[in-house]
């Protein structure tokens, strides 16, 4: 589907694979290449090497997000055993986020604003409470739960300031939470609102140890998070030996300013593995020979380790451009829809083409 960031139906990507490599080896290609191209193209500040390595796990606690942008200073803390301590009853077994800003100066209809938008369909939160550090004293709905010796503590948990915001975000999954106070985040970062994010730099970093499996939550099965032919980080072992949700894979993503500017993984290259992997998440042997039978004939016969990367060359032009889609980096850019405006296609064929192709309408 067509978004900001992506065109519908195509990619381009500058796509490298190698042979008995590493993840850090990989990465460190990337890095090489990224970090001279932005240098070569922008007077903006490019983030130094070596990239921050950031776990999956960190970057959903810290930013709320697998693609965060490290512009925004703003941090999430977790403060669910705080609040384990606290008779606050729409908290209590819940897991809770806790962000600190600075809205010195802010009206009242600010604060009115996040509300609104942390319960919008866009985040879907069922309120947005906060209190606020004013000459030692701690102002806000929630305030009056807190004992002085709880106040105290969440002083040093959040390092809350004279004059800041502590904002809580609070749902019933923790998946759920973070990714709802990432949603805050962002907001209250924006240019519209405490306009904190800076225009000068691209920041960047490596996203590393994805999850491999996750549980779906209609079906309750086990499936697979990203890209199913990853190799797993403990091999054979960790599959027989460990809770398929607590797998990782030796899967990355390169993130600038939060876009995922590149995508790659340690390919699983076992045979073995590759079918107990499947298995795990449901597949049996007669449908991985039927689905992918090209992988499963060649893993027959030996494949050397190897492991890959590609950095998406219209997303690196559009950051390099300083614009927010996609469209405005290509030369001839399809519609939302997918139609090429220039070449008038898709079109009709006729019924000869029709033919030549062996295809039927009914």
């Amino acid at each position: 589907d067509a978004r900001a960031d992506r065109s519908p139906g195509e990619f381009y990507q500058l796509d490298f694979e190698m042979a008995f490599a590493t993840q850090e080896e990989v990465l460190d290609v990337c890095e090489d290449l990224i970090y001279d191209t932005f240098k070569a193209f922008t007077d903006k500040k490019v983030t130094p090497k070596p990239f921050r390595r950031i776990t999956y796990a960190d970057a959903m606690m810290t930013y709320g997000s697998d693609k965060p942008d490290l512009r925004n200073p703003l941090i999430i803390c977790d403060l669910t055993d705080f609040f384990a301590g606290v008779s606050f009853p729409a908290f209590k077994g819940r897991p809770v986020r806790g962000i600190v800003a600075n809205c010195q100066g802010k009206s009242k209809k600010f604060f009115e604003d996040s509300l609104k938008f942390a319960t919008s369909p866009e985040v879907g939160l069922g309120g947005l409470g906060y209190i606020t550090l004013k000459q030692g004293v701690f102002a806000g709905p929630i305030a009056k739960f807190l004992s002085e010796e709880k106040k105290e503590e969440i002083i040093t948990i959040t390092g809350v300031k004279e004059g800041e915001t502590l904002f809580f975000i609070c749902d019933d999954k923790k998946n759920d939470t973070e990714k709802k106070a990432g949603h805050i985040r962002s907001w209250l970062a924006a240019k519209e609102q405490l306009d904190l994010i800076r225009d000068d730099a691209f920041e960047f970093c490596f996203i590393v140890d994805f999850p491999m499996y996750e549980i779906d939550e209609e079906t309750g099965d086990t499936i697979f998070t990203h890209n199913p032919f990853s190799m797993p980080q403990g091999g054979m072992d960790a599959l027989l030996g460990e809770d398929p949700t607590k797998v990782l894979a030796y899967q990355y993503d390169l993130v600038c300013n939060g876009i995922e500017l590149a995508s790659g993984a340690v390919r699983n290259h076992d045979i073995d593995i590759m079918k107990k992997a499947f298995e795990i998440a449901g597949y049996g042997e007669d449908e991985i020979k039927n689905r992918f039978k090209a992988l499963y004939e060649a893993f027959k016969y030996g494949a050397p380790p190897h492991a890959g990367m590609a950095p998406g060359i219209d997303r690196m032009i559009m950051l390099l451009q300083g614009e927010n889609n996609l469209r405005e980096g290509q030369a001839f850019p399809m519609s939302v829809s997918g139609a090429d405006m220039m070449m008038n296609c898709p079109s009709e064929v006729t019924e000869l083409q029709l033919r030549e192709a062996h295809i039927k309408l009914r």
